[in-house]
């Protein structure tokens, strides 16, 4: 999967596949992580955030299930 690279302090990419409704978020740290079943409009906005990484955390880390690549 296609990321893009964003500016945080914690995230370092982020991808999205929309057909299959995943998630996946590179962090600084450099683990790759994929989230289930999050919607479009979840993604775009996570990408249209002001902090991505305080979006993330509110919104994503424990409302998807997810597995480590």
């Amino acid at each position: 999967m296609k990321r893009q690279t964003v500016e945080s302090s914690n995230l370092a990419s982020i991808g999205y596949d929309s057909e299959n409704e995943i998630l996946e978020v590179e962090f600084n740290h450099g683990g790759i992580y994929q989230y289930f079943d999050v919607p479009h409009d979840v993604y775009e906005e996570l990408m249209n955030a002001e902090s991505h990484g305080k979006y993330f955390s509110a919104n994503i880390r424990n409302d998807y299930e997810y597995q480590k690549l």
